[in-house]
Protein backbone atom coordinates (compact mmCIF):
# COMPACT_ATOMS: atom_id res chain seq x y z
CA UNK A 1 0.00 0.00 0.00
CA UNK A 2 1.17 3.34 -0.70
CA UNK A 3 2.16 5.84 2.33
CA UNK A 4 -0.72 7.84 1.27
CA UNK A 5 -3.55 4.77 1.80
CA UNK A 6 -1.66 4.29 5.02
CA UNK A 7 -2.27 7.23 5.89
CA UNK A 8 -6.07 7.71 5.13
CA UNK A 9 -6.52 4.32 7.22
CA UNK A 10 -4.78 5.64 10.46
CA UNK A 11 -6.66 8.67 9.96
CA UNK A 12 -9.94 7.48 9.61
CA UNK A 13 -9.56 5.00 12.42
CA UNK A 14 -7.70 7.20 14.70
CA UNK A 15 -10.64 9.87 14.41
CA UNK A 16 -13.29 7.59 14.33
CA UNK A 17 -12.11 5.32 17.01
CA UNK A 18 -13.68 7.50 20.02
CA UNK A 19 -16.04 9.56 18.33
CA UNK A 20 -19.51 8.01 18.26
CA UNK A 21 -19.22 7.90 14.53
CA UNK A 22 -18.36 4.53 13.80
CA UNK A 23 -14.82 3.71 13.02
CA UNK A 24 -15.65 0.51 11.61
CA UNK A 25 -18.75 1.82 9.51
CA UNK A 26 -16.36 4.29 8.24
CA UNK A 27 -13.28 1.95 6.95
CA UNK A 28 -15.79 -0.53 5.10
CA UNK A 29 -17.15 2.57 3.49
CA UNK A 30 -13.29 3.44 2.02
CA UNK A 31 -12.84 0.84 -0.33
CA UNK A 32 -16.76 0.27 -1.41
CA UNK A 33 -17.20 3.99 -2.11
CA UNK A 34 -13.56 4.83 -2.96
CA UNK A 35 -12.42 1.72 -4.77
CA UNK A 36 -9.23 1.52 -2.58
CA UNK A 37 -7.65 -1.74 -1.88
CA UNK A 38 -9.40 -3.27 1.19
CA UNK A 39 -6.91 -2.95 3.86
CA UNK A 40 -6.74 -6.14 5.51
CA UNK A 41 -6.93 -7.94 9.04
CA UNK A 42 -3.19 -6.93 9.59
CA UNK A 43 -3.89 -3.41 8.90
CA UNK A 44 -6.88 -3.78 11.21
CA UNK A 45 -5.04 -5.31 14.10
CA UNK A 46 -2.35 -2.52 13.91
CA UNK A 47 -4.71 0.25 13.59
CA UNK A 48 -6.34 -1.28 16.68
CA UNK A 49 -3.04 -1.36 18.83
CA UNK A 50 -2.64 2.62 17.76
CA UNK A 51 -5.88 3.61 19.35
CA UNK A 52 -5.34 1.57 22.23
CA UNK A 53 -2.13 2.86 22.97
CA UNK A 54 -4.27 5.88 22.96
CA UNK A 55 -7.15 5.60 25.85
CA UNK A 56 -4.37 3.78 27.52
CA UNK A 57 -2.65 6.98 27.97
CA UNK A 58 -4.92 9.65 27.90
CA UNK A 59 -6.88 7.49 30.77
CA UNK A 60 -3.79 6.13 32.28
CA UNK A 61 -4.79 7.05 35.98
CA UNK A 62 -7.63 4.97 36.17
CA UNK A 63 -6.11 2.15 33.74
CA UNK A 64 -3.39 2.12 36.54
CA UNK A 65 -5.80 1.77 39.57
CA UNK A 66 -7.49 -1.09 37.20
CA UNK A 67 -4.83 -3.30 36.64
CA UNK A 68 -3.46 -2.89 40.36
CA UNK A 69 -6.96 -4.20 41.67
CA UNK A 70 -6.77 -7.04 38.98
CA UNK A 71 -5.27 -9.78 41.08
CA UNK A 72 -8.08 -8.73 43.99
CA UNK A 73 -11.12 -9.33 41.61
CA UNK A 74 -9.65 -12.34 40.73
CA UNK A 75 -9.85 -13.51 43.97
CA UNK A 76 -13.06 -12.36 44.54
CA UNK A 77 -12.11 -9.23 47.03
CA UNK A 78 -13.81 -6.52 45.29
CA UNK A 79 -13.25 -4.12 48.28
CA UNK A 80 -10.94 -1.31 46.81
CA UNK A 81 -11.91 1.09 43.67
CA UNK A 82 -9.44 -1.08 41.43
CA UNK A 83 -10.87 -4.34 41.86
CA UNK A 84 -14.36 -2.91 41.67
CA UNK A 85 -13.43 -1.11 38.08
CA UNK A 86 -12.08 -4.22 36.98
CA UNK A 87 -15.09 -6.49 38.27
CA UNK A 88 -17.11 -4.06 36.34
CA UNK A 89 -15.14 -3.72 32.76
CA UNK A 90 -14.97 -7.59 32.98
CA UNK A 91 -19.11 -7.83 33.34
CA UNK A 92 -19.06 -4.88 30.52
CA UNK A 93 -17.05 -6.89 28.33
CA UNK A 94 -18.45 -10.41 28.53
CA UNK A 95 -21.64 -9.45 26.51
CA UNK A 96 -19.46 -8.09 23.30
CA UNK A 97 -17.56 -11.01 23.50
CA UNK A 98 -20.45 -13.91 23.00
CA UNK A 99 -22.45 -11.75 20.75
CA UNK A 100 -19.20 -11.27 18.54
CA UNK A 101 -18.59 -15.13 18.66
CA UNK A 102 -22.07 -15.80 17.46
CA UNK A 103 -21.69 -13.42 14.78
CA UNK A 104 -18.15 -14.65 13.58
CA UNK A 105 -19.77 -18.60 13.72
CA UNK A 106 -22.87 -18.10 12.10
CA UNK A 107 -21.27 -15.56 9.38
CA UNK A 108 -23.42 -12.93 9.93
CA UNK A 109 -20.72 -10.86 10.62
CA UNK A 110 -19.75 -10.28 6.64
CA UNK A 111 -23.39 -9.86 6.12
CA UNK A 112 -23.81 -7.04 7.83
CA UNK A 113 -21.17 -5.07 6.19
CA UNK A 114 -23.52 -3.09 3.44
CA UNK A 115 -23.75 0.54 2.77
CA UNK A 116 -27.61 0.48 3.63
CA UNK A 117 -26.97 -1.26 6.95
CA UNK A 118 -24.51 1.34 7.46
CA UNK A 119 -27.02 3.86 6.44
CA UNK A 120 -29.43 2.88 8.75
CA UNK A 121 -27.45 2.19 11.88
CA UNK A 122 -25.50 5.18 11.13
CA UNK A 123 -28.79 7.48 11.43
CA UNK A 124 -31.04 4.95 13.91
CA UNK A 125 -28.86 5.13 16.26
CA UNK A 126 -27.72 8.67 15.93
CA UNK A 127 -31.16 9.63 16.74
CA UNK A 128 -30.94 7.58 19.52
CA UNK A 129 -28.12 9.31 20.78
CA UNK A 130 -30.07 13.17 20.47
CA UNK A 131 -32.75 11.38 22.14
CA UNK A 132 -30.50 10.25 25.11
CA UNK A 133 -28.39 13.34 25.40
CA UNK A 134 -31.47 15.60 25.70
CA UNK A 135 -33.63 13.59 28.01
CA UNK A 136 -30.38 11.73 30.27
CA UNK A 137 -29.96 12.94 33.34
CA UNK A 138 -27.27 13.96 34.74
CA UNK A 139 -27.04 13.03 38.27
CA UNK A 140 -24.37 10.55 38.32
CA UNK A 141 -20.34 10.52 37.91
CA UNK A 142 -18.27 7.94 37.25
CA UNK A 143 -17.44 7.30 40.71
CA UNK A 144 -21.17 6.21 41.27
CA UNK A 145 -20.70 3.22 38.25
CA UNK A 146 -22.67 0.15 39.61
CA UNK A 147 -23.00 -3.68 38.21
CA UNK A 148 -26.69 -3.09 36.95
CA UNK A 149 -25.39 0.17 34.78
CA UNK A 150 -21.85 -2.09 33.64
CA UNK A 151 -24.21 -4.52 32.29
CA UNK A 152 -26.83 -2.46 30.72
CA UNK A 153 -23.65 -0.80 28.93
CA UNK A 154 -22.01 -3.91 28.30
CA UNK A 155 -25.54 -5.39 26.55
CA UNK A 156 -25.69 -2.33 24.33
CA UNK A 157 -22.37 -2.36 23.52
CA UNK A 158 -23.09 -5.54 21.60
CA UNK A 159 -24.88 -3.31 19.27
CA UNK A 160 -21.37 -2.05 18.05
CA UNK A 161 -20.73 -4.90 16.62
CA UNK A 162 -23.27 -4.02 13.70
CA UNK A 163 -21.18 -1.56 11.63
CA UNK A 164 -22.35 2.02 11.68
CA UNK A 165 -23.37 1.62 15.19
CA UNK A 166 -20.02 3.20 17.06
CA UNK A 167 -19.14 1.70 19.91
CA UNK A 168 -18.24 4.84 21.64
CA UNK A 169 -21.95 6.30 20.48
CA UNK A 170 -23.66 3.16 21.70
CA UNK A 171 -21.57 3.28 25.17
CA UNK A 172 -22.45 6.84 25.47
CA UNK A 173 -25.79 6.51 24.35
CA UNK A 174 -26.44 4.22 27.34
CA UNK A 175 -24.59 5.86 29.65
CA UNK A 176 -26.57 9.14 29.25
CA UNK A 177 -30.12 7.36 29.24
CA UNK A 178 -28.70 5.97 33.09
CA UNK A 179 -28.03 9.03 34.37
CA UNK A 180 -24.71 10.30 33.98
CA UNK A 181 -23.39 13.51 32.34
CA UNK A 182 -22.01 13.93 28.92
CA UNK A 183 -18.33 13.70 30.39
CA UNK A 184 -18.71 10.54 32.86
CA UNK A 185 -20.75 8.70 30.18
CA UNK A 186 -17.96 9.40 27.70
CA UNK A 187 -15.27 8.33 30.58
CA UNK A 188 -17.21 4.75 31.06
CA UNK A 189 -17.48 4.69 27.35
CA UNK A 190 -13.73 5.07 26.59
CA UNK A 191 -12.46 2.80 29.49
CA UNK A 192 -14.57 -0.35 28.50
CA UNK A 193 -13.50 0.08 25.29
CA UNK A 194 -9.91 -0.86 25.93
CA UNK A 195 -11.11 -4.60 27.58
CA UNK A 196 -13.03 -4.71 24.42
CA UNK A 197 -10.03 -3.67 21.97
CA UNK A 198 -7.84 -6.19 23.57
CA UNK A 199 -10.06 -9.01 22.92
CA UNK A 200 -11.28 -7.98 19.10
CA UNK A 201 -7.32 -7.17 18.90
CA UNK A 202 -6.28 -11.15 20.10
CA UNK A 203 -8.83 -12.22 18.07
CA UNK A 204 -7.76 -10.83 14.87
CA UNK A 205 -4.39 -11.39 15.32
CA UNK A 206 -4.61 -14.80 15.81
CA UNK A 207 -6.56 -15.36 12.54
CA UNK A 208 -2.79 -13.27 10.80
CA UNK A 209 -0.30 -14.94 12.90
CA UNK A 210 2.17 -16.05 10.74
CA UNK A 211 1.14 -13.84 7.68
CA UNK A 212 3.18 -10.79 8.19
CA UNK A 213 5.94 -10.59 5.86
CA UNK A 214 8.28 -7.31 6.36
CA UNK A 215 6.37 -5.20 3.80
CA UNK A 216 3.09 -5.80 6.17
CA UNK A 217 4.66 -5.46 9.65
CA UNK A 218 6.20 -1.67 8.03
CA UNK A 219 2.58 -0.65 6.81
CA UNK A 220 1.41 -2.14 10.11
CA UNK A 221 3.70 0.21 12.39
CA UNK A 222 2.85 3.22 10.25
CA UNK A 223 -0.72 2.70 10.72
CA UNK A 224 -0.28 2.22 14.25
CA UNK A 225 2.04 4.65 14.87
CA UNK A 226 -0.75 7.39 12.85
CA UNK A 227 -3.83 5.80 14.35
CA UNK A 228 -2.33 6.62 17.74
CA UNK A 229 -1.71 10.13 17.32
CA UNK A 230 -4.78 10.99 15.54
CA UNK A 231 -6.78 8.58 17.85
CA UNK A 232 -5.15 10.75 21.02
CA UNK A 233 -5.56 14.22 19.31
CA UNK A 234 -9.17 13.47 18.62
CA UNK A 235 -9.94 12.10 22.46
CA UNK A 236 -8.54 14.95 23.76
CA UNK A 237 -10.78 17.08 21.83
CA UNK A 238 -13.93 15.80 22.18
CA UNK A 239 -13.23 15.41 26.48
CA UNK A 240 -12.91 19.07 26.58
CA UNK A 241 -15.39 20.23 24.01
CA UNK A 242 -18.07 17.86 26.15
CA UNK A 243 -17.18 20.47 28.91
CA UNK A 244 -19.27 23.34 27.09
CA UNK A 245 -20.75 21.31 23.77
CA UNK A 246 -23.59 18.40 23.90
CA UNK A 247 -23.39 15.53 21.13
CA UNK A 248 -25.51 17.33 18.95
CA UNK A 249 -22.93 18.43 16.19
CA UNK A 250 -22.23 14.68 15.84
CA UNK A 251 -25.79 13.92 15.42
CA UNK A 252 -26.01 15.88 12.15
CA UNK A 253 -23.17 14.33 10.89
CA UNK A 254 -24.78 10.76 11.58
CA UNK A 255 -28.25 11.89 10.10
CA UNK A 256 -26.41 13.27 6.99
CA UNK A 257 -24.05 10.53 6.04
CA UNK A 258 -26.51 7.61 6.98
CA UNK A 259 -29.29 9.62 4.53
CA UNK A 260 -26.42 9.43 1.82
CA UNK A 261 -25.51 6.32 2.03
CA UNK A 262 -29.28 4.79 2.10
CA UNK A 263 -29.77 6.67 -0.85
CA UNK A 264 -26.55 5.48 -2.32
CA UNK A 265 -27.40 2.10 -1.15
CA UNK A 266 -31.28 1.71 -2.88
CA UNK A 267 -30.37 3.71 -5.93
CA UNK A 268 -26.98 1.31 -6.93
Amino acid sequence: MSILHLAILALIQGITEFLPISSSGHLILLPNLSGMQDQGPIIDVAAHVGTLGAVVLYFWRDVRIGLAGTPRMLTGRLDTEGSRMAFLLLIATIPVILFGLFLALTGLDEQLRSITVIGWTMLGFGVVLYGADQRGGETKLSEDWNLRDALWMGLAQMLALIPGTSRSGITITAGRWLGYDRQDAAKLAMLMSIPTIVASGCLMGAKVAGQADMQALRDGAIVAGLSFVAALLALVLMMRLLRSVSFTPYVIYRVILGAILLWIGYTQ
